[in-house]
C-alpha cells in the first residue's frame, strides 16, 4: 500500500470514526473509544506523513465525488510537513481528550465532530483540486464551528460561534473566488475537468493582474481562517468558547492548515512571483505579530490570552512568509529557502507549544472551574506536573534559548538581515519597518508569559478555588509532556526539523539551506558556515551547567538549618493574597502606554460609596479597532437594510405578481439592449 492510499484510508476511518461517535455518544465509555481509535488513526497518519517527507510527489485520482472532475488526491513534501503539524498535534489532543472525557457535559456535541474535523483537515492538505479543497475546508470550518457550540448555553459561546460562522463563510466566498479565477486561467470549462484540478493551474502560470487578484483573495480567504489582521476578530472569541482540546486544534493545527493553503497556492499555483507580492503579506504579518501580543496582554481570560498570542505566531509565520515571496521574485533562491523554512519551522513548533499551553489551560480549567487569572494563583505548588510543562511551553513561546520557539524566530531575524540585498526601495523600507515590529512583539511576549505564569501558577491562591485544586489526570499529562519532549528537542536539535524540511523548502523555493545534520557540535547553519552563530545543543548544556552548579554551590555555602521569620508586611499585617500583584497591575505600564494608542484603552478608578462593604478597583475599557472601524459598521448596515426590507415578505399576492412583472420586462429591456 502506498503513503498517499493508506492517508486516504485514514481519512475514511476518521469520518468512519464520527458516525461511531454519533451512534454511541451518550454511551458510557464513549468518549474513550471514539478518541482512541483517532489517536491510533492519526498516529499511522503521522508515521506515513513522516516516511513521505522526501519522497516524490504521488498522486492519485478517483471517478467519485464530481462529475466529470472526479476526486483528486496529491501527497508531495509540502503536503507531508502539514499532514505531520496536523496528525501529530491531532494525536496529542486526542492523548489529552481520553482523560478530558471522564468529565465531558455534552459528549454527543463533541463526539461526532471531532473526527470529522481532523478528516477535513488531512483532506484539505491532500487535497489536488479546487472541489475536493473547497469540500475539506467547509467541512473543517462546519465541523469545529459544531465543536465551538458544544457548549451553547455558557455566555457568550452563541455569539462567538455566530461571528466565527460569519468569517468562515466570508473566508470560503473568498477562496471560491481565487480558485475561479485560477481555473479561468487554466482554460475554464472548456479545458479537460473545467481547470479546477491543480495540475491545469499548476500549469497555466496565470498573468500579472489575475496573480494579483488570486493573491488577494486567497490572503482574505486563508488570513481569515488563520487569524491574520483585521480578520482576527472571530479567533479570540471562538478558541476559548470550544473545549479544551478542541482549542489546541484550532489554534494550534487549524490555523496551520490556512497556512497550508495560501502556501500551496502562491508558492505553488501561481508560478513566478511579483516582488509586490510580498509588500501585503509582509505589512499584515507584521501588524498580526504586534497587535496580536499587546492584545494577549490586555486580556485576564487565560485560554483568551492564548487565543491572542496565537494571532501573533500567525504574523510571525506571514511575515516570513512575505520575505520567502520577495526573495523568490528577486531570483534569491538561497535567501528564499531561509525565510520559507523559517516559517514551516515555527509552524511546527507553534503546534506544539500551543498545544501544551492550551492542554494546561484545559487542566487548570478542570480543576478549578476558572479562566481568570486574576482568581488564580499558587497552583505550581497543587498542580507540580503540569506547572512545569506550561512554563517550558512558556519559554518556548517566548523565543527563550535554548526551545524550539528560538531556533524559528532566530532564523527569520537571519532572513531579516538579508534584506538590504533586495533590489526595490519598497522593500528596502518595509522590511526592516516589519523586523522592528518583530522585535517589538518578541519582547512583548516574554513579558506577557512572565504576566501570566506569575499570576497563574506563583504567589499564594486569590480564591478558594485554587487552594483546592488537584492535579490532571494521567493521559492529559502524557500530552502534555510529549510535546513539550518535543519542543525541546527541536530547540536543542534544530538541524534535524530543518534538513526534515529541506524538501518541502526545496520544492517551493528552488533552493534548500545547508545540509544541518554534519555541522560541527550540530551548529545552526542559516546560509554558509560564516553566518552560523547558534547552537541549541551547546547552549542547553552550559545553561544546564551553569544551573546546576549555581545551586551546588549556594547548597554548599547556605546554612544547614531551615530558619524561619515572619514576611515583613510594610506595616499593614493581614492584607492576604489580595495584597499581591494583580495581572492587570503588572500591564498597567504597557496598557497605558500602548495600549492607549493601539486599543484606545481607558481606566477610571471605581471608588465605592461610603459605608459600602466593598474595595475600591480600576475599570478598564478596551476597543478593538479591527471590529469597532470595520465589522461593526458593516453589521449595522446589514441589519439597518434587512429592517427596512423586512416589509417584503408581507406584500400581497398582487404587488409579487406586479414586482414579477417588472422584473420580467427589465430583464427583456436588458436583452435588448445587449443584442
Amino acid at each position: 500500500m502506498t503513503a498517499l492510499a493508506l492517508l486516504g484510508g485514514c481519512i475514511l476511518a476518521l469520518l468512519g470514526t464520527a458516525g461511531l461517535g454519533a451512534l454511541i455518544a451518550q454511551r458510557r465509555g464513549a468518549g474513550a473509544r471514539v478518541y482512541g481509535l483517532c489517536l491510533a488513526i492519526t498516529a499511522v497518519a503521522t508515521l506515513a506523513a513522516l516516511a513521505s517527507l522526501a519522497a516524490p510527489a504521488e498522486v492519485a485520482a478517483y471517478p467519485i465525488f464530481m462529475p466529470g472532475l472526479g476526486l483528486h488526491l496529491r501527497l508531495d513534501p509540502l503536503a507531508a510537513v502539514f499532514l505531520v503539524i496536523v496528525d501529530l498535534g491531532a494525536a496529542g489532543a486526542s492523548l489529552y481528550a481520553l482523560g478530558y472525557a471522564a468529565h465531558e457535559k455534552e459528549p454527543r456535541r463533541v463526539l461526532p465532530f471531532y473526527p470529522a474535523f481532523l478528516a477535513a483537515m488531512n483532506l484539505v492538505v491532500l487535497a489536488d483540486d479546487a472541489y475536493a479543497f473547497l469540500f475539506g475546508w467547509e467541512l473543517m470550518s462546519l465541523a469545529s464551528w459544531a465543536l465551538v457550540m458544544a457548549h451553547h448555553r455558557e455566555a457568550g459561546n452563541a455569539r462567538a460561534g455566530y461571528i466565527y460562522i460569519v468569517m468562515a463563510s466570508l473566508g470560503t466566498l473568498a477562496l471560491i473566488g481565487g480558485f475561479g479565477v485560477l481555473a479561468a486561467g487554466a482554460g475554464g470549462f472548456a479545458s479537460a475537468g473545467g481547470g479546477f484540478d491543480f495540475a491545469a493551474m499548476r500549469a497555466a502560470h496565470p498573468g500579472v493582474a489575475q496573480g494579483g487578484i488570486a493573491l488577494a483573495l486567497v490572503l482574505i480567504g486563508a488570513g481569515s481562517k488563520a487569524g491574520l489582521a483585521p480578520l482576527h476578530v472571530w479567533l479570540p472569541l471562538a478558541h476559548p468558547a470550544a473545549p479544551s482540546h478542541v482549542s489546541a486544534l484550532m489554534s494550534g493545527v487549524m490555523t496551520k492548515v490556512a497556512i497550508y493553503g495560501f502556501i500551496r497556492v502562491v508558492f505553488d499555483l501561481l508560478g513566478p512571483a511579483e516582488w509586490w507580492w510580498a509588500m501585503p503579506v509582509l505589512l499584515l504579518g507584521g501588524i498580526t505579530a504586534a497587535l496580536g501580543v499587546l492584545h494577549a496582554l490586555m486580556e485576564r481570560d487565560l485560554k483568551r490570552l492564548l487565543a491572542c498570542s496565537t494571532i501573533e505566531n500567525i504574523g510571525i509565520i506571514f511575515l516570513a512568509l512575505g520575505l520567502a515571496l520577495a526573495f523568490r521574485a528577486n531570483a534569491m533562491p538561497t535567501a528564499a529557502a531561509l525565510a520559507l523554512t523559517a516559517g514551516l519551522f515555527h509552524a511546527f513548533n507553534h503546534m506544539l507549544f500551543k498545544s501544551v499551553l492550551f492542554f494546561g489551560a484545559g487542566a487548570v480549567l478542570g480543576a478549578t472551574g476558572l479562566r481568570d487569572i486574576e482568581r488564580l494563583g499558587g497552583l505550581i505548588h497543587r498542580m507540580p506536573v503540569s506547572s512545569a510543562a506550561f512554563l517550558v511551553a512558556s519559554m518556548a513561546i517566548a523565543a527563550l534559548p535554548p526551545l524550539n520557539g528560538f531556533a524559528s524566530e532566530w532564523l527569520l531575524f537571519q532572513a531579516i538581515f538579508i534584506s538590504p540585498e533586495l533590489p526595490q526601495w519598497g522593500l528596502k523600507i518595509m522590511v526592516p519597518a516589519v523586523g522592528t515590529l518583530l522585535a517589538l512583539a518578541a519582547a512583548l511576549v516574554a513579558a506577557c508569559f512572565v504576566r501570566a505564569y506569575g499570576i497563574l501558577y506563583l504567589g499564594r491562591p486569590r480564591g478558594p478555588e485554587a487552594a483546592t485544586a488537584r492535579e490532571t489526570d494521567r493521559y492529559s499529562l502524557a500530552a502534555m509532556i510529549a510535546l513539550c519532549a518535543l519542543a525541546v528537542l527541536a530547540g536543542l536539535l534544530p538541524g534535524v526539523v530543518i534538513d526534515a524540511l529541506a524538501p518541502a523548502v526545496h520544492a517551493l523555493a528552488g533552493a534548500r539551506m545547508p545540509a544541518q545534520s554534519g555541522g560541527a557540535w550540530l551548529t545552526l547553519v542559516p546560509i554558509a558556515d560564516r553566518n552560523s552563530s547558534y547552537n541549541g545543543l551547546m547552549i542547553g548544556l552550559f545553561l544546564a551547567l551553569v544551573g546546576l552548579g549555581s545551586a551546588a554551590l549556594i547548597h554548599r555555602l547556605a546554612g544547614r538549618r531551615t530558619r524561619r521569620a515572619r514576611l515583613w508586611d510594610c506595616g499593614y499585617p493581614g492584607l492576604g493574597p489580595t495584597s499581591q500583584y494583580s495581572a492587570a497591575s503588572l500591564s498597567q505600564p504597557l496598557r497605558r502606554v500602548l495600549g492607549a494608542v493601539v486599543f484606545a484603552s481607558s481606566e477610571r478608578v471605581d471608588m465605592p460609596d461610603p459605608g459600602a462593604l466593598r474595595p475600591a478597583g480600576i475599570v478598564k475599557t478596551i476597543h478593538d479597532p479591527a471590529w469597532e472601524g470595520l465589522f461593526a459598521p458593516i453589521g449595522i448596515a446589514v441589519s439597518y437594510a434587512a429592517g427596512k426590507l423586512n416589509h417584503l415578505q408581507f406584500m400581497t399576492i398582487r404587488r409579487y405578481l406586479g414586482a414579477v412583472f417588472v422584473l420580467l420586462v427589465a430583464l427583456l429591456l436588458l436583452v435588448g439592449v445587449s443584442g
